[in-house]
């Protein structure tokens, strides 16, 4: 009996020091999965916000053709899919990066500088009706420009009028050098002269342009251009301000009024109508009286050297 007694304390003393270990470990152990559970909520929150935050950047990125920043962690380095990857939430899953370059960035477009011979000259406030009736010729000459009979012509600017004749010759003696002029396409040759000219073109005021050209029966209202028997008649408003129904600058107009009444020179006696809608005026055609349809041109050749005609009138 004793030495049961003595066995059965004995198992009860070691059964009260294993019951005060395991109650001191059972603290230790919710310590750890406590601590262990803030860790995974922790990489959860930061995941889920990694993902907020980073997935439209990557989305418009994509859109604007440009590269996202970082590859996709659910993609492999080629580009595509990895099949051990499994998605935690399928709208993370988007279109692999971009493999296209950036686009360049446009460069600004420099503006290219207006050459002083180019400048646009402000038209004056008024074109005076009427001048002395007399003129001053250039006293210039050129070389002979363009192929087939050789025309020699002299420029007048009526007096009185603030034109310098010097410079209007130059700009003439340039038109009829133009590549989609007549002398570039063999109907003749042109040779600005002081004397001794086969032709004139003259720059009058309103009243003294009518007064010429009424002596050739042609009755110009202050407003239009003529031919002459001795030469051109050019008004000094049109080559000033152009014409209202000519879709450009005064400086290209003048270019039509000296192909047009050159044209005439040269032995094109007819006038011509609009080809066609859209199609660019003849240069014969008196684009100042309506183009019906047509587009304002002032060039009696296009850019291929075809010549642009219409009907005769």
């Amino acid at each position: 009996m004793g030495k049961r007694a003595t066995t059965r304390r004995g198992r009860s003393r070691i059964s009260r020091i294993n019951s005060r270990r395991s109650a001191t470990r059972r603290p230790l152990v919710r310590i750890l999965l406590l601590g262990a559970g803030l860790a995974v909520a922790s990489l959860g929150v930061g995941a889920a916000l990694a993902h907020r935050h980073t997935g439209p950047e990557t989305v418009a990125g994509a859109a604007d053709g440009i590269a996202p920043p970082d590859t996709d962690p659910l993609m492999t380095p080629d580009g595509g899919a990895d099949p051990a990857a499994t998605p935690s939430a399928p709208a993370r899953r988007g279109t692999a990066p971009s493999t296209k370059p950036p686009k360049p960035s446009r460069p600004s477009r420099p503006t290219e500088p207006v050459k002083p011979s180019a400048a646009k000259k402000t038209p004056p406030a008024e074109v005076p009706a009427s001048g002395k009736g007399t003129f001053t010729t250039a006293q210039a000459s050129g070389r002979a420009t363009g192929s087939g009979p050789l025309r020699r012509y002299r420029v007048q600017v009526e007096d009185g009028v603030d034109l310098s004749v010097k410079d209007a010759a130059a700009e003439i003696q340039q038109i009829l050098a133009h590549p989609r002029g007549w002398a570039a396409h063999g109907k003749g040759s042109f040779q600005l002269v002081a004397s001794d000219a086969d032709f004139v073109i003259r720059i009058a005021t309103p009243d003294t342009a009518d007064r010429l050209c009424l002596e050739q029966g042609l009755d110009t209202h202050g407003q239009l251009n003529c031919e002459t028997v001795d030469g051109v008649v050019v008004n000094l408003r049109r080559w000033l301000l152009g014409s209202p129904t000519f879709d450009g600058p005064a400086a290209e107009y003048r270019h039509l009024i000296i192909n047009h009444e050159v044209g005439h020179e040269i032995g094109l006696r007819e006038h011509l109508g609009c080809g066609g809608p859209g199609e660019p005026a003849p240069v014969m055609m008196q684009q100042i009286k309506g183009l019906d349809g047509c587009r304002s041109n002032a060039w009696p050749y296009d850019e291929d050297g075809t010549y642009i005609t219409g009907p005769t009138l």
